[in-house]
């Protein structure tokens, strides 16, 4: 019988908390250390994880020299996808806040996802996206932000800015020319859709199986710049 088997906890930065590592069966799951038992993600279930990834790439793909960020590492499931999708000229930038999370990455999940961090595509920032995203103005072709739960922030309240007007606004300036912002959530949300025409973009929401084609949906928007 399967069981969930603790293999490594880490500390989130300026949090105070903490995320866990567990084996279940043939998967592994991360949850919040004290939480009340729900998972953050699983290897089992990533399938909005990989389209977070494959609706902007396919977009910006054929662009020469392509540039793309990523907003938590997560499973890897989004850096692999996006390697998939783009160019051999093209790099993935993935901000990372919490240092465990790239070690887990380079140790037991790695073999899931295909071990994206060995692409030489794949450049690693540990640092808040946030920070990133403010310092590269017209930096990237496309962002793709999978830092929390969704608008709202869950794991860390930080987070929520990167949601509000000003860090939607953060979003534009660092895109290029018809850039592409994609954002997942765990559920969808009316007014987050309107903040996103309130910011510049042209939005989509899409609705997308966790795995296969069944069972939970989650919600990715899709968010085209409009101007400059």
């Amino acid at each position: 019988m399967k069981r969930f088997v603790l293999l490594d906890t880490t500390p989130i930065p300026e949090n105070g908390g903490a995320l866990c590592l567990f084996e279940y069966g043939e998967d592994f799951v991360i949850k919040i250390q004290g939480g009340d038992g729900g998972q953050l993600m699983n290897t089992r279930m990533h399938g909005s994880e990989d389209a977070l990834a494959e609706i902007p790439c396919r977009k910006v793909a054929g662009r020469p020299n392509s540039r793309v960020l990523i907003g938590g590492l997560g499973m890897g499931f989004t850096l692999a996808s996006a390697l998939k999708h783009l160019g051999k000229t093209a790099e993935v930038v993935v901000a990372e806040l919490v240092p465990g999370v790239v070690e887990w990455n380079r140790g037991p999940l790695g073999e899931k996802a295909g071990n994206p961090l060995l692409d030489p595509r794949t450049v690693i920032r540990l640092e808040d996206v946030a920070k990133v995203l403010q310092a590269e103005p017209q930096g990237f072709d496309a962002i793709m932000l999978d830092v929390d739960n969704g608008p709202e922030g869950l794991t860390q309240k930080a987070n929520s800015w990167l949601y509000s007007a000003g860090g939607l606004s953060a979003c534009a300036k660092a895109l290029r020319p018809k850039g592409v912002l994609a954002v997942w959530s765990a559920s969808a949300d009316r007014q987050f859709s309107d903040k996103l025409k309130k910011a510049g973009f042209k939005a989509e929401e899409v609705q997308v199986f966790a795995h296969g084609n069944k069972g939970t949906r989650h919600t990715i928007w899709i968010a085209e710049k409009l101007k400059g």
